[in-house]
Formats: structure tokens, sequence, C-alpha cells
């Protein structure tokens, strides 16, 4: 399954520091950026999307999802909604519906060649994606693919030297669109993890480090 032999993403993500969200968030809002709302409603919703989706084929997906965790997986994947939509607008980039369709249909090519029996529902649900939103992983491929070839010139790079750069190139891109965004996730649902655009557990008020160490004085929002 997805989640330990097929990538949604051509670029794999890399390991970070997860980091705690700054600033006021909206009441009832599960995140907030500059120009959108999460609202806890619209989580809570998609997680029960997910959750049906997953107990009805939890015997094929051969993994286990936990419902505690639930709400961060969604909420983890509408925000890298908006953080490639954003890399989309500061690139230029712009896909169609077309585009959306081809994107799904070569993710469930990927997905059927490595597992015949497997569907790229099946798939994304493992990963934390409910049904629902299948149309915007397919925005969110679409994109990505039109990024990479503008970021290659067109023409994939085959040495490991060019493929990390590629990597890092795209990394880049979508650092600085997710601090444009200027995200700012509800302490309830945990912390935003930038370098990943991942939502984790937020840590512990007790166990927050002393003033005068260096982790307190980190940039919540690491360099690009």
């Amino acid at each position: 399954m997805l989640r330990t032999s097929v990538k949604l993403a051509a670029v794999a993500l890399a390991a970070g520091v997860a980091v705690s969200a700054c600033g006021s968030v909206q009441l009832g809002a599960a995140a907030v950026t500059n120009s959108q709302r999460i609202s806890s409603a619209t989580v809570t919703n998609q997680v029960a999307d997910l959750n049906s989706a997953y107990q009805a084929d939890r015997k094929k997906l051969q993994i286990t999802l936990k419902q505690a965790q639930m709400p961060r997986d969604v909420l983890t994947w509408l925000l890298r909604f908006q953080v490639r939509d954003r890399q989309a607008q500061r690139a230029g980039v712009n896909v169609t519906g077309h585009d959306v369709q081809e994107a799904l249909g070569a993710l469930s090519a990927s997905v059927k060649q490595q597992s015949p029996t497997a569907t790229l529902t099946e798939v994304a649900v493992a990963n934390g994606i409910p049904p629902d939103l299948k149309p915007e992983l397919g925005r969110y491929q679409a994109i990505e693919t039109k990024l990479l070839a503008q970021l290659d010139g067109g023409k994939t790079p085959t040495g490991s030297a060019a493929q990390k750069a590629l990597q890092a190139q795209f990394t880049r891109s979508q650092c600085l669109a997710a601090k444009d965004l200027d995200i700012r996730v509800n302490p309830q649902f945990g912390a935003l993890n930038y370098s990943q655009v991942t939502v984790v557990p937020a840590p512990p008020v007790l166990s927050a480090a002393p003033a005068s160490s260096p982790t307190a004085t980190a940039d919540l929002k690491p360099s690009c």
C-alpha cells in the first residue's frame, strides 16, 4: 500500500523539526491561513468520511489507522492542498480539469502496477485522505507534475545529483508557499511541521523548553 510502497508525490517528504503554530486562531477553526479558514466542522465531516471508508475496507487495506490521529491526517491534507495551490500561483502554473483527470489516471495506474487488486481510493484512505477529497488529490498531483516540468525544463533528470537538486528546488518552493500562507493551526488539533506540511501532536505545555534553550528561540518558520 501507499504507506510502504506507493508514493502519491513524485518528490519524497524529508524529515523536519515539528514546530508549534503561532498567532491566534479564529473560534471554530481547525486552522486559518491568510486567505482561507478551515473550520472544525469541515474536519469533523471529512474524518467521518475517512473513517467510514476505512471501516468498510480495513481488511483489504492491511494497515491500521488510529481514529485519534484521523483529524490530524485530514487537516494535514487540507493544508497541503492549499499550499500546493499557492505553489501554483507563485509559479504561474494553471491546471485544467483534463490535467486533473490525467493525474488521477496516472496515480491509479501506479497503484495497479504495484498492487493489481488495490484501488486509488483505498490507497488514498490508507494515507488519511477521505474519498470525497480525491478530486483535490488529482489537482494536487497535476500541479506537482507541471511544477516539476517547469523546474527541470521538461527534461526529467536521470543522475542522482540532478534528482536531488530538483527535489531541493521543489521542497524550497513548497516551503515558501507554506510561509506565504501564514498557516496557524488550532492547538487542539496539533502543531505544524513546516518542513513536511504536516500536522503533528502539539508538544505538552509543561515540557516546553526553557527560554535559554536553542529550541525555544528557534525560528518557528524555518528558512527555506
